[in-house]
């Protein structure tokens, strides 16, 4: 994802000269192909992403259409207040890029688990969360928000995802995307890294009259949304790397408040709290917190 993320990015700030990057002094060896062909759009911030965040929303609300690249914790926790009061609050088109979602940087340990983010990022207005499942949704992900600038939280993966889809597709807030439709009324609904575990899930004979979708933008204007597509199935099984507690799953459950009829066929396939305090590889920790690879339920995961 991050590859596809730098590519994109490439292509689309040959054509739009108000393209801006900033890092915080990390992403080497993804973004010296922008940093070198674009020098004048490109700032290392240094080890301050706070600061990265006030002079992001500066140079938006000027007119440049800015990205700022971190491992998912540093640009959004650290930087919750200028996140808040100077992108979100202003509208202004600040892409908050955080690379390393869920627990692909578990080996790092607590610090760098990104498990609850959406939590953090859903709770502003304005904000539109960018939760691709693939290279190719990463790529429609940021044909979206050049397309529509506004405050963005763009959740990748940190390398080696799958393809899932042929080609690019085109993605609009709040609309769940095909992955893999095979006429059955039951549905594994994913937003953000756990698609290819979700397709992988399908291979199961629990998930064998499953479609496959993605969830690609979303967001607390996406809400109203939900119920019809939901009533479109028997039931549907949301599947994320974020914690249960203010993730997808209960966002979802948020928007089908007031339908009990329809939140009855909505289960949520979420992270237990049990990953928070443990380091290992992001199959490991998957696993440990519920998101087996054979798609099994299991007492500690939700």
């Amino acid at each position: 994802m991050r590859r596809a993320f730098i590519e994109e990015l490439l292509s689309l700030a040959s054509e739009e000269e108000r393209i801006a990057l900033m890092v915080g002094d990390l992403g080497y060896s993804v973004v010296e192909p922008f940093a070198e062909r674009f020098p004048e759009r490109f700032i290392n911030a240094g080890v301050a992403e706070q600061n990265m965040m006030g002079m992001a929303a500066g140079m938006a609300s000027e007119g440049y259409r800015v990205f700022v690249y971190s491992i998912a914790n540093f640009p959004t926790f650290r930087c919750a207040e200028q996140i808040r009061n100077d992108v979100a609050y202003h509208r202004l088109p600040v892409t908050v890029v955080a690379v390393g979602a869920g627990l692909a940087y578990g080996n790092l340990g607590y610090s760098h688990h990104a498990v609850q983010d959406y939590g953090l990022l859903r709770l502003l207005p304005n904000m539109l969360l960018a939760a691709p499942g693939d290279p190719l949704e990463v790529r429609a992900c940021l044909r979206y928000l050049i397309a529509h600038p506004q405050p963005a939280y763009l959740r990748i993966g940190k390398v080696g995802e799958p393809s899932l889809h042929a080609e690019v597709p085109e993605v609009r807030p709040g609309e769940w995307l095909p992955v893999l439709q095979r006429g059955g009324n039951k549905v594994l609904l994913s937003t953000g890294a756990t698609l290819p575990l979700a397709r992988q899930w399908l291979e199961q004979p629990a998930f064998a009259d499953y479609d496959l979708y993605s969830l690609p933008l979303w967001g607390m204007e996406h809400k109203q949304q939900q119920a019809e597509q939901v009533a479109r199935f028997a039931q549907v099984v949301t599947v994320e790397d974020h914690l249960a507690d203010g993730g997808f799953a209960s966002w979802m459950r948020e928007a089908l408040a007031e339908q009990p009829e329809l939140m009855l066929r909505h289960r949520g396939r979420s992270l237990s709290a049990r990953v928070c305090g443990v380091v290992g590889s992001q199959s490991t920790l998957n696993a440990y917190g519920g998101l087996r690879a054979d798609g099994a339920s299991t007492e500690e995961g939700v």
